[in-house]
């Protein structure tokens, strides 16, 4: 869902913000309890999965993604770009880095992007569309102004100044929408703490789909389900992309929506 130019998006609830660090520490229990079951992810394939992570986290804060989606088969990496501040060097680093990447091997690479980080993955899929195999993003600001965001405030603290510069170009590169030839996955939660669910929605279109988890922000990338469905997006063949179906005993947590 693309929010309207001037729409004034609230901001979530006092209470989701404090609470988000106790619910991620059940998002990340969940991976012990979904253990038996996460097994069963679609596997992959061994293409290359570049990782980014959200805004002042590092590539640890991505090891148990990674490490999962290795264990599905898949070449799951780090960005190796140290903490993600959001700084306009960054677009120039991960130009230089997917560049690399490709100088290796000509094939296609996925990226997953959890919050600033799936901003960030988008505008480079939008830059470079014949290197990206597909897109999934992790309750990040891509429908609306990141300045709706809890996290805005320190970004603005981090960058002085540059701030509202910085932030009005992370604004502008959500606006249009990735080619359409990259199949793009927006997974987002309505009791997300620090991102709007509202503005986490990828607009609705062929190779384009919403799916909404029960989770906090901030455990986003250790929750079961979450992992699940990216092991499935990205198990995906090139050329024949189908949209998600959730397993019925993960429905109560995880499902399409429709925005």
């Amino acid at each position: 869902m693309k929010v309207p130019e001037g729409a004034l998006v609230k901001r979530p609830s006092p209470l989701l913000g404090l609470t988000e660090p106790l619910r991620a520490a059940a998002d990340l229990a969940s991976l012990l309890a979904g253990s038996l079951w996460l097994g069963s992810a679609p596997r992959g394939d061994g293409h290359r999965v570049l990782v980014l992570p959200g805004f002042t986290g590092s590539d640890r804060s991505t090891v148990a993604l990674r490490l999962f989606l290795r264990r599905q088969g898949y070449d799951a990496r780090g960005w190796e770009l140290g903490t993600n501040l959001g700084g306009p060097e960054q677009r120039g680093d991960l130009d230089d880095l997917l560049r690399r990447m490709l100088v290796e091997s000509p094939e296609p690479i996925s990226l997953v992007g959890w919050s600033l980080g799936g901003v960030l993955a988008r505008n480079l899929a939008r830059r470079q569309p014949q290197a990206i195999r597909s897109l999934v993003t992790l309750g990040s600001p891509i429908g609306g102004s990141p300045t709706r965001t809890r996290a805005w405030r320190l970004y603005r603290q981090i960058h002085g100044g540059e701030g509202a510069d910085l932030m009005a170009r992370f604004a502008d590169g959500v606006r249009g929408q990735p080619p359409a030839d990259v199949p793009s996955t927006a997974i987002w939660s309505r009791s997300d703490g620090i991102v709007p669910w509202r503005i986490s929605c990828e607009q609705p279109g062929p190779g384009r789909e919403n799916l909404e988890v029960l989770s906090s922000h901030l455990g986003l990338g250790v929750n079961a389900a979450v992992l699940y469905a990216v092991a499935d997006r990205l198990s995906q063949c090139r050329g024949g992309w189908l949209p998600f179906e959730s397993p019925w005993w993960l429905r109560p947590v995880l499902r399409p929506a429709k925005v």
